[in-house]
């Protein structure tokens, strides 16, 4: 069986090209930069224009994306107060929309060297959880990172602090410990951090931190493409773009049921086992994420964060946002 494909579509580029493009029912903005965060007004932009051209980070050739059956959003985001001002007008066009926000706490190490402060970022979860409801709103802690600087017990008492803040203002709690990627890995080794390492007795202690704190919290705590099983925390394998989450939160649109239609089976432990033709095959093998379309680019996000694997250093992200403007058709 093939991977569900988009519809392909004739379309009119800004200088009065006609190209080929693909019309995805659920596009993803970004796991590759913060679109919320930095390119909100542009995103917004390109939705009225009803296309935008996407650039591919391995081989650079540009793919156009249609926005004509686009029926759902997924943002990923540490700072969404930008797009905020324009929920509402995509929920009058009817578009679909929920929340993936990554609220870490790396303010001593500056991991994160632009992100808003804690408490800001706090506040904006909050926000934005009031004016999405708390089922559209998922808090990331991603990645954990254990290092020489990083214990685990620190990185269990930042957790804490913040979800005893949250745990009201939304569903789910998404984890995953940090993948050292080669540009990863000499980021780190510039930065000076070193003894960067998951060992299953701080995965264990983590696993064993995180259920204790969610007899108080309710949620449902998810990883996120994670080889270790995590089970007997109460962890279970999660998936970012969810079709349980979709159909749950907006099983009213029928162009989004049929794009899903019969998605998998329950396994022994109630979760879905996807379709071979849903499974986003862009994805790692683990991931269980269904099939979306990602719009963002590499080397464009000012955030700056050290673990960031589409970043490959910061002079390169510098020299793109020089060349970077509002009205071009791709970032």
């Amino acid at each position: 069986m093939a991977f569900k494909s988009w519809q392909r579509v004739k379309m009119t580029t800004d200088e009065g090209q006609t190209v080929d493009a693909v019309a995805p029912e659920i596009i993803s903005a970004s796991r590759s930069t913060d679109i919320p965060a930095f390119y909100a007004d542009w995103f917004i932009n390109r939705l009225k224009k009803g296309y935008v051209r996407w650039i591919n980070p391995f081989n650079g050739k540009s793919q156009y994306v249609a926005f004509c059956n686009t029926r759902l959003i997924v943002f990923w985001t540490k700072n969404p107060v930008p797009v905020i001002k324009y929920l509402d007008e995509l929920k009058a066009e009817g578009i679909n929309s929920y929340f993936h926000f990554t609220l870490n706490d790396y303010e001593k190490e500056g991991f994160e060297k632009n992100v808003p402060s804690l408490e800001k970022r706090i506040s904006a979860f909050k926000g934005l959880s009031l004016k999405v409801g708390k089922e559209n709103i998922i808090w990331r802690f991603d990645p954990i990172i254990i290092c020489n600087q990083i214990k685990p017990q620190q990185i269990l008492d930042r957790i804490q602090f913040i979800g005893n803040q949250i745990h009201s203002y939304t569903n789910r709690l998404t984890i995953s410990f940090i993948s050292m990627y080669e540009k990863v890995k000499r980021n780190f080794k510039k930065a000076g951090i070193d003894g960067v390492k998951i060992n299953i007795e701080a995965v264990r202690e983590i696993g064993s931190g995180l259920k204790q704190f969610n007899k108080n919290w309710n949620l449902q705590i998810v990883s996120c493409a994670e080889k270790m099983d995590l089970q007997e925390y109460d962890i279970y394998l999660g998936a970012c773009i969810d079709p349980d989450l979709i159909l749950k939160n907006f099983g009213d649109d029928l162009v989004l049921q049929q794009f899903l239609g019969d998605y998998g089976s329950n396994d022994l432990f109630g979760y879905k086992s996807l379709s071979y033709n849903l499974k986003d095959p862009g994805q790692r093998p683990l991931c269980r994420c269904i099939v979306s379309k990602d719009i963002g680019r590499y080397n464009t996000c000012p955030h700056l964060c050290l673990y960031c694997y589409a970043n490959s250093t910061e002079q390169q992200v510098l020299n793109n946002l020089k060349n970077y403007k509002f009205k071009n058709d791709s970032l």
